[in-house]
């Protein structure tokens, strides 16, 4: 065997090695995010099981629409109505959707949306975005949020080590297939 194919063969048991180490050691983790991923691409097509359907208002006027602070305290007034808690709600987004006549508000504390119609700021619908859940779930800011870090330590680790470890994966995968073929040319 000669000196080159020793060395592509050397290399080829190295990333061999790194790839299986790296793939046992993280497999419930990509398990996790390419089920979490699939279920975030198909969010708008789940017949409202992730994501909420996206009601209609009366108006698509944008200046028909009364003023955001009142449908802000009307969808703070209704979802406290709604989970019977008299604590007020921090608003985390406001969504304005004029052409669909209608104001959805989430929240920071929990997984609630409050669809408003935007004209008259009556209720459309109070129901849950699991999709938020599952987002959270996928980017690891589950853990940031029921520990409480605002600073999303956990997400930025996660994140950057579950990236070098799809980088190292496709590197090595890359050299699983090439480097058979390689060795066989030389």
């Amino acid at each position: 065997m000669s000196e080159t194919r020793k060395s592509q063969a050397k290399i080829l048991r190295i990333f061999r090695k790194i790839h299986r180490t790296t793939g046992a050691f993280l497999f419930v983790f990509f398990f996790i995010i390419a089920i979490t991923g699939f279920l975030l691409g198909i969010k708008k097509h789940s017949g409202s099981m992730i994501l909420p359907e996206t009601k209609k208002g009366t108006s698509t006027e944008l200046s028909s629409f009364i003023p955001l602070d009142s449908l802000q305290n009307n969808a703070v007034n209704f979802l406290s109505v709604y989970l019977n808690d008299k604590k007020k709600s921090e608003i985390d987004r406001i969504d304005v959707r004029p052409e669909k006549g209608m104001v959805k508000f989430t929240f920071k504390s929990h997984f609630y949306e409050v669809q408003l119609d935007g004209a008259t700021g009556e209720l459309l619908q109070i129901d849950t975005r699991r999709s938020d859940v599952v987002e959270k779930i996928h980017d690891g800011s589950i853990v940031d949020y029921y520990l409480g870090f605002q600073s999303g330590t956990f997400k930025l680790i996660y994140t950057s080590i579950m990236s070098f470890a799809l980088l190292v994966f496709t590197i090595t995968g890359f050299w699983l297939w090439y480097g058979p073929k390689k060795m066989r040319k030389s």
